[in-house]
């Protein structure tokens, strides 16, 4: 394929699937939608090794640095410091913006609703993209809903106990939690906080660990009052500065184009997780990873990322 019918195809890829990724994926163009936590970024942004974050961090996440964190808790990883008002922080690409770094992250997406489709044999997993990053040696961060993590719990486990890997939260029921977005149900302050805490859950049942303070917004919709909702969860809001285009997507080349014309010194990358919404993203793994080395970069998780 030429490099103007690539272009073609990676826009052709994240114009017609961006709003469908967005209501069944939660892989949009984030920046779009969360302003106002946005800009509270530079000014609040702390690592939370500092003593004040430590002492406002959430009792998994306490005690001795040697202490292995009870499966399915929130473990021990950078945080940013809450931002006016003690709003949810938001975080999007990495501060230091020189050193080549980048990291993948893989939304494993599932609705409360789903388990039908699942049962007529839909998949909402793909445990071929996780064997492909395992063989490539790709530090990587999987925000999953709890549903997921119910429906397919071996893998969560799996992916949890992996020290390649790190789970962050994507909600329990991939609900929105700011109207509109993009036709997903919302979800009130109240119900939007135990929708958090559901989900973590979820993790601790199904055996993962290796599990970070991070919340991924479905749809990458939020506001301030969102962020007003989660602030007791003490989590980080983890956005993006890169969108791959594979929801939905058909051409690999042209998910790969979009990420490797996108990453810059310190991006985060949103890709999925799942096969039946992103079937190709495998594919497009064995095209992208090898590329960045190649150029320079180094794979990071997200805790490593924020701690730049």
């Amino acid at each position: 394929m030429t490099s103007s019918l690539r272009k073609a195809a990676a826009a052709a890829v994240l114009s017609g699937a961006l709003g469908a990724v967005l209501a069944g994926c939660g892989g949009g163009a984030g920046p779009s939608n969360g302003g106002a936590g946005q800009a509270r970024l530079g000014a609040s942004a702390t690592p939370s090794a500092s003593a004040s974050a430590q002492a406002s961090a959430p009792a998994p996440a306490a005690g001795p640095a040697s202490a292995l964190p009870r499966a399915g808790a929130p473990g021990k990883a950078p945080t940013l410091a809450p931002g006016p008002g003690g709003l949810t922080p938001v975080f999007e690409r990495a501060r230091q913006k020189t050193e080549k770094t980048v990291a993948l992250t893989f939304d494993a997406d599932m609705t409360s609703d789903q388990g039908p489709r699942a049962a007529g044999g839909e998949h909402f997993d793909n445990p071929r993209l996780i064997d492909t990053l395992r063989a490539l040696k790709v530090p990587s961060t999987v925000f999953m809903t709890g549903r997921w993590a119910e429906e397919y719990p071996d893998q969560a486990k799996s992916i949890g106990t992996d020290p390649n890997f790190e789970i962050a939260n994507h909600s329990y029921s991939h609900h929105a939690f700011k109207s509109p977005c993009y036709g997903l149900p919302t979800l009130d302050g109240a119900a939007a906080r135990a929708d958090v805490d559901r989900a973590f859950d979820a993790f601790r049942k199904a055996g993962a660990v290796n599990t970070v303070p991070y919340f991924r917004f479905p749809g990458g919709c939020y506001d301030d009052q969102a962020l007003r909702a989660l602030s007791t969860a003490k989590v980080t809001a983890v956005q993006w500065d890169v969108v791959s285009g594979d929801a939905f997507a058909k051409d690999p080349d042209a998910v790969a184009e979009q990420v490797l014309a996108g990453v810059k010194p310190g991006s985060l990358v949103v890709m999925h997780c799942t096969r039946s919404a992103a079937p190709v993203t495998e594919e497009a793994i064995r095209t992208i990873v090898p590329e960045l080395r190649k150029r320079g970069y180094r794979f990071v998780k997200v805790s490593e990322l924020m701690g730049t």
